[in-house]
């Protein structure tokens, strides 16, 4: 985005665009503050339709690898197509309208209301998927939703918003339920996250940062930098399809894609061999240095080898690719900034660790991911119940995906039951504030209603709720 967030005029000049944006936003959503499950469900229901349908979903697609120059057009069909039909499957038959929650033990109710205006933010990786989910969501709660785009993608948006407010005023919804910021800058988007009601924030480090810092309750998401592990006891061949599916899918533009992969020693080499049968590319020592060359620029990802082919990435770089080949292996042994393939690559290049058990890969993936990716996902590829589980139990993460693509699975999909999402919380780790696949349920408020009990609760003697032994240990007196 241009920066011109320290030119007071143009900081002016972006509140007042952003605040006529609210007015509107705000005057829409009054409009549905009670509107029926069943008009929620249907315009839910009209506006992921409107972009999904047979046509549309190729024209977005298209539009959005054409724009941003990030991903291909198969990924991002399937994402508009395929993952927008999955996540409003996920969500259709929930009641989010009226009482939601009737615990009769405790003779509370919770009622749902809507928050409001919901600014959000779309990257230029997901600018096709990013509009109609968080579109849903927000309508879902009976909120309005005002999104902020990367500039990279800000066509794209703008045409899928005006889709999606064609099919709600064919609905008998105001159109302003949904409105895009049609040229974004940095200071257009600092007013919307001080100006809305909650901030629903998916792009880089520094726009979550700054989501958290304005004012305004936010939902922000980490980094990605999922390590995936594969015992002895995995189907192998199985493991290396799933762990190619996740590394290309839409040329690694989500985060989600696995970065590490930590091989124990004792199916290294098949493993390996595995992975080269799916298309992966075993870089040497020279290659390697090549390829660091040109994904990382002054210590930042270059932008240039974002989500793009490998064929286009071994040009930049310099690596004769072999036809077939499409994504890089890069065996590493260190972890940390001394070591960037330990790190996020959006890229399609998969870092190799060889281990020696369980125990370390739990510690591999702990450091890796406290170099980069706190809290995001993991994963093992593994059919030992105690290898899962001390996984499970022991890594900072807020998804271990057992023997599934990462990319096509942490955010939901029909194999698993995880909630269908594209943004992914990644707790106190991340520095977010959830854990949650993020969907409606994030965006609205919860009433408590609480009715007297027939009985009050009666508390019991000292002894029940300390214990003889606290009471006894702990009886000296008290000065």
């Amino acid at each position: 985005m241009p920066d011109t967030h320290k030119d007071p005029t143009a900081q002016s000049a972006a509140a007042q665009e952003i605040a006529e944006l609210v007015r509107r936003s705000h005057a829409a959503q009054a409009q549905i503050e009670y509107a029926t499950q069943e008009q929620v469900d249907t315009w839910c229901r009209a506006i992921v339709w409107a972009c999904g349908r047979p046509g549309m979903a190729e024209k977005i697609a298209k539009m959005a690898v054409e724009e941003s120059g990030i991903g291909y057009y198969e990924g991002k069909y399937l994402k508009v197509a395929k993952k927008m039909r999955y996540a409003w499957f996920d969500i259709m038959n929930d009641k989010s309208v009226g009482i939601i929650e009737e615990d009769k033990e405790r003779n509370l109710l919770k009622i749902v209301k809507p928050v409001g205006v919901i600014g959000a933010l779309s990257p230029s990786t997901n600018p096709e998927g990013t509009p109609p989910f968080k579109s849903m969501s927000a309508i879902k709660g009976r909120n309005s939703i005002i999104i902020t785009p990367h500039p990279r993608a800000k066509r794209t948006n703008k045409f899928i918003c005006d889709v999606m407010r064609e099919a709600l005023v064919e609905y008998g919804a105001p159109a302003d339920l949904i409105i895009s910021v049609d040229e974004p800058t940095i200071p257009k988007t600092e007013e919307l996250m001080k100006q809305c009601d909650r901030v629903l924030a998916t792009g880089g480090a520094g726009m979550v940062t700054a989501a958290y810092s304005s004012g305004t309750p936010a939902l922000g998401v980490g980094v990605g930098n999922v390590v995936v592990t594969v015992d002895e006891t995995a189907d192998l061949k199985d493991a290396a399809m799933k762990i190619r599916m996740s590394k290309t899918s839409d040329l690694a533009a989500s985060c989600s894609s696995d970065n590490s992969v930590l091989l124990f020693e004792k199916v290294y080499d098949e493993m390996l061999a595995n992975l080269q049968a799916e298309g992966g590319y075993l870089c040497s020592a020279e290659d390697k240095q090549k390829l660091q060359n040109v994904i990382w620029v002054d210590g930042h990802i270059n932008p240039k080898i974002v989500a793009q082919p490998a064929v286009n990435i071994a040009k930049m770089a310099g690596i004769p690719l072999p036809d077939g080949k499409v994504f890089f292996m890069v065996q590493e042994t260190g972890i940390g900034p001394e070591y960037p393939f330990s790190g996020e690559k959006l890229s399609v290049t998969l870092t190799v660790y060889k281990i020696k058990n369980i125990d370390q890969a739990l510690e591999y993936t702990n450091k890796i991911q406290g170099y980069q990716g706190s809290g995001h996902s993991c994963g093992i590829h593994s059919n030992n119940q105690d290898h899962i589980m001390k996984i499970a139990m022991n890594t900072r993460t807020s998804r271990v995906m057992i023997r599934q693509p990462q990319s096509q699975s942490n955010s939901g999909n029909l194999w698993n039951g995880m909630p269908q999402t594209f943004s992914l919380g990644c707790g106190s780790w991340g520095g977010n504030s959830t854990n949650n696949n993020i969907n409606w349920r994030d965006l609205v408020n919860i009433s408590w209603v609480s009715f007297p009990l027939a009985k009050p609760k009666e508390i019991p003697g000292d002894d029940v709720l300390f214990g003889a032994d606290v009471m006894k240990r702990i009886s000296a007196p008290v000065a």
